[in-house]
């Protein structure tokens, strides 16, 4: 018996000696600053020509809910510890699998999201990168009818990428 405490005590110092020196909160997965206590999700414009004009809204509150409910960070409008900005820099339809009558039976909705990411307790952690999704549809499926479906789908995607990225290191 007194041999699984040794083993367990050697465990816990082992741990501790190699967390490193720099205190972190882990919440879901997530590691942030232990200083850190707001964040901020700036507007994210539509910079493209296609697409609906309710993409940037839908994409900025999608960042917005995945970072407050996955985090114990406060969200403020500006000047957070945590900061995150960009635009929609891409909405694209195309076809992807096309059938021996040179028609596609598939297309593909495809957004690409440039972000910045400001980590004000530790710069090595900042970020400005393209995130791109995709979601496939049937040929003989309505874009304007499938696209809120498709949507949905890719901001899923794209947040967590752009979650993990930031709090995971991924």
């Amino acid at each position: 018996m007194r041999f699984k405490h040794i083993i367990f005590i050697l465990f816990i110092v082992v741990i501790f000696s190699n967390s490193g020196c720099k205190p972190t909160v882990s919440l879901s997965g997530a590691t942030i600053p232990l200083e850190a206590k707001t964040v901020s999700v700036a507007f994210f414009t539509n910079n493209t020509t296609l697409g609906a004009p309710s993409l940037s809204q839908r994409f900025t509150e999608k960042l917005r809910d995945v970072v407050s409910q996955q985090t114990s960070l406060a969200l403020i409008k500006q000047n957070a510890d945590l900061q995150f900005e960009g635009y929609i820099a891409d909405y694209n339809v195309a076809p992807v699998a096309v059938q021996s009558t040179d028609q596609a039976s598939l297309n593909r909705l495809t957004i690409s999201v440039q972000v910045k990411y400001i980590n004000r307790f530790d710069a090595t952690k900042n970020f400005e990168q393209a995130f791109t999704s995709f979601s496939d549809f049937k040929r003989t499926e309505n874009i304007a009818a499938k696209e809120p479906e498709l949507v949905t789908e890719i901001y899923r995607q794209l947040t967590e990428d752009i979650f993990n990225k930031a709090f995971n290191n991924w």
